[in-house]
C-alpha cells in the first residue's frame, strides 16, 4: 500500500462502477466485479442481515479496514462507518458466492488486464487468506494475530501483502489484499442501505448528498452552500452536512 492520505484514497474511488454507490430495481445480467452484487431490490439497510464471517475473521476485517481507512482529522474511518459489517453481508450473497462470474478453468497466472483469475470465490478468498495470514502471523509474532498487533505493525503487514512480500500458502496475499481495499472503498462510499456507510460518514467526507430525485432547483448555483439532508436509496435523511 503506498503512502497516501485518506482523500487521495478516496479520490481514487472515483473510478469504480457506480454500481457501488447506486442500487438498481430492476433484473440485471451482468455485474461488475465489484460490491453490491445482488440483483432486484436491495434489503432495508434498517433489518438484521446474516453475515458469512466468524468471530476471529470479522475481529481481522474491521482491524483491517480500520488501517487502510482510518479515523483522523478529516472525520471518521472505515471502522466506524461501519465497512466490516458491509464486506460481510456481501461475502454472505451472491458476490462472495461469485455467482456472476466465469469460475471455470483452465486457472493461470493471468495479466493485470485479465483481472481475476483464481479459482476460490471471493467469500472462499477471505476465509481461506484470513486463516493463513493469522496463523502466519501467530508463528512469527508471539501468537497474535492481526488484530491483536499494534496500528504500526498492521500497517507494516498490509504494506507487505500489497507488495507480495509475505508468502501464504497458494500466493494469495497480493490478491486478497487487493480485494480488500477494494471492498473497504466500496462499504465507505456506497449507500447506508447495503449495512456500510453508516450515518452516511463516507458520503459527508467526499461531499456527495444522496441520490435524489434531481438537482434541478441546485443548477447554476455554483459555489452555494448545499444544506439538504442526506439522503440513501431508501429515503431515509440523516445528518445536515457540516461546515
Amino acid at each position: 500500500m503506498t503512502s497516501m492520505t485518506r482523500r487521495e484514497l478516496l479520490k481514487g474511488a472515483a473510478l469504480l462502477p457506480a454500481a457501488a454507490a447506486v442500487a438498481t430495481t430492476a433484473p440485471i445480467t451482468f455485474v461488475p466485479r465489484t460490491m453490491p452484487s445482488s440483483g432486484g431490490r436491495p434489503p432495508d439497510y434498517t433489518a438484521p442481515a446474516q453475515g458469512f464471517l466468524n468471530t476471529d475473521e470479522k475481529a481481522f476485517v474491521e482491524a483491517a479496514v480500520a488501517r487502510i481507512i482510518p479515523a483522523d482529522d478529516l472525520g471518521p474511518g472505515a471502522k466506524e462507518a461501519g465497512v466490516a459489517d458491509f464486506i460481510d453481508r456481501q461475502l454472505a450473497g451472491p458476490y462472495g458466492l461469485a455467482e456472476t462470474w466465469y469460475m471455470q478453468g483452465p486457472w493461470q497466472p493471468g495479466t493485470e488486464q485479465q483481472g481475476y483469475q483464481l479459482r476460490l470465490a471471493p467469500a472462499q478468498l477471505y476465509r481461506a487468506a484470513i486463516a493463513q495470514i493469522d496463523r502466519h502471523l501467530k508463528q512469527s509474532q508471539g501468537n497474535r494475530g492481526f488484530a491483536q498487533l499494534d496500528p504500526k505493525a498492521q500497517d507494516d503487514f498490509l504494506h507487505a501483502l500489497e507488495k507480495a512480500d509475505v508468502k501464504i500458502s497458494g500466493d494469495l496475499g497480493k490478491e486478497f489484499f487487493e480485494m480488500l481495499v477494494v471492498n473497504t472503498i466500496e462499504g465507505f462510499l456506497a449507500d447506508p442501505i447495503y449495512g456500510g456507510n453508516k450515518d452516511f460518514i463516507g458520503w459527508k467526507l467526499v461531499g456527495f448528498p444522496g441520490p435524489r430525485y434531481n438537482y434541478v432547483a441546485q443548477i447554476g448555483e455554483f459555489g452555494k452552500k448545499f444544506d439538504m439532508p442526506f439522503v440513501s436509496i431508501a429515503g431515509r435523511d440523516a445528518g445536515i452536512r457540516e461546515s
